[in-house]
Order: structure tokens, then C-alpha cells, then sequence
């Protein structure tokens, strides 16, 4: 079983909320990623997700987009972030996700670069820019390597294609709470337990609810309404504060735990 699948599962057995992490990988290089995967598996992080650097990310803030840059500037490649996970993959089996733009997989060769995905360990890609009225092939693809599908959902996402969006994806549903990209922000939004009620009603599917999300009482807030939060933004800014310490992990797992703590209490 793919390991998303088989973690929310789980997590659905014990009667617990998911919490996802979102990373830059290779910021502020590809072993510090490494260790952070490793470290994120030991607090109890549910899925990891690892932004693929790509110079041009529309769909990020500035926090995220410098992350990109700064992971473009220490080397990082899709192929070098498929070796990080492979490497990662020999001591956890966290469940990870390439949250990536679709110009690298076409670059690298669209079934080239979801079998490598698959072969090193990664389980699932949320591509930012490929909608699914024009996903056929990408999701055979997919299907056939094991991997999840995971789309996203907005504020302003009609009903019918709320239906059609859900009914193609696989591992979990990715609901964005704000319009506009990614971004810490000072209160969440106050829809989130209408819409997560709108895509209920055509999906089984977890729902994670992501961008925002900063602190330990807005986890708490939105964990109430789905199945799984996503923290993001918040993260990389710690990563970004601390990326040049020795105890750049230390840091950002006492900061990620305080937010895991208030979605699974």
C-alpha cells in the first residue's frame, strides 16, 4: 500500500489528526534536508512535503520563493532531491510528497521522471500548474507507479469542479484556505469548516488544509476541520532563520513540535 494511504489510515484508527510538513528542498542544502526528514519522522510529523526548486514558482510567497532560490544556489536538482530521498528512505519511512511545477518533470521525461520519483521512495506529487482536464496521461502514469495524485482545492473552486477535482485524486485532498499563494498569516480563514463540508460531500479522501498556518492555536482551530493540517511557510522561515547554525534542527524541531502538539491533542 502507498504510504500516504496507509498513514492516514492509521491515522484515522487511532482517532488522530494528521500533521503534514512543507519544506524547500536543498535549503539550505540537501543534507540539511536529509536530517530534517529524519528528525521531522521522530516528532511525529504524518507526511513531508519537498518543494522541488524551480526558478520561477508562481504559486509561493516570498518566503517559499526565497527557499526556492536559496536551494537553486546550493545545487539542488529534481535528480539530486530523488537521491536525498533515496537516502532518506534508508533509516524512515516517512510518507513524502514532491510538491513541484510540471516544467521539470516534462524537462527530465514525464515517465522517466515519475519512475525514478517511485524507485527512490518519494509517494505521491502535488504538481501546482497541471489541472486535471488535462491530466490523463500523468495520472496513468502515476497509477501505474504506485504513486498519489494529489490536487488542490481553493476558496474560489466552484462546486462542479470541486466534484470533478476530487473524484481524480488519490492519497489526499488539498484544500487552500486563502486565495492567492502561500504565506503565514495572522488569523485563518473562517470558511474552512464550510468548504471542507462542500468536498466532503463528493470524497472519502482525507482533507489537508494548508497556507497560513503559523502558530499552535491556529493548528488547533483548523485540525478541527479536517483530517490534516499543513504547515508550510512558518517552517521554512525557521529554516531560513537558523539555516546557517549548528543547531539548525534542534530549532526547527522544537518550533514544528509545538504545532504538532496542538493538532493531535
Amino acid at each position: 500500500m502507498n504510504r500516504i494511504t496507509e498513514r492516514f489510515a492509521r491515522l484515522k484508527k487511532d482517532g488522530q489528526k494528521g500533521f503534514i510538513v512543507y519544506i524547500g528542498a536543498g535549503d539550505p542544502n540537501l543534507e540539511a534536508t536529509r536530517e530534517l526528514a529524519l528528525a521531522f519522522d521522530q516528532a511525529g510529523v504524518d507526511v513531508l512535503e519537498l518543494g522541488v526548486p524551480f526558478s520561477d514558482p508562481l504559486a509561493d510567497g516570498l518566503v517559499n520563493q526565497l527557499a526556492a532560490q536559496r536551494g537553486l544556489e546550493s545545487g539542488t536538482t529534481p535528480v539530486k532531491v530523488m537521491e536525498t530521498v533515496a537516502a532518506i528512505r534508508k533509516k524512515s519511512q516517512i510518507p513524502i510528497v514532491f510538491y513541484i511545477y510540471f516544467n521539470l518533470m516534462h524537462r527530465h521525461g514525464l515517465e522517466k521522471f515519475i519512475n525514478d520519483a517511485a524507485k527512490a521512495g518519494v509517494d505521491g506529487f502535488l504538481t501546482l500548474d497541471l489541472p486535471p482536464e488535462e491530466s490523463d496521461n500523468y495520472e496513468a502514469l502515476m497509477a501505474k507507479a504506485g504513486l498519489a495524485v494529489i490536487y488542490l482545492v481553493a476558496p474560489t473552486t466552484p462546486d462542479e469542479r470541486i466534484e470533478l477535482i476530487v473524484k481524480r485524486g488519490t492519497g489526499f485532498i488539498y484544500y487552500v484556505s486563502r486565495e492567492g499563494v502561500t504565506g503565514m498569516q495572522q488569523k485563518v480563514a473562517d470558511t474552512i469548516g464550510e468548504m471542507t463540508a462542500k468536498i466532503r460531500a463528493h470524497t472519502d479522501l482525507p482533507i489537508a488544509v494548508g497556507f497560513g498556518i503559523s502558530n499552535p492555536e491556529q493548528a488547533r482551530t483548523v485540525a478541527a476541520s479536517a483530517e490534516a493540517i499543513v504547515v508550510g511557510s512558518a517552517i521554512v522561515n525557521q529554516i531560513a532563520q537558523h539555516g546557517k547554525s549548528s543547531d539548525l534542527v534542534p530549532k526547527v524541531i522544537e518550533f514544528t513540535s509545538s504545532l504538532i502538539k496542538a493538532t493531535k491533542r
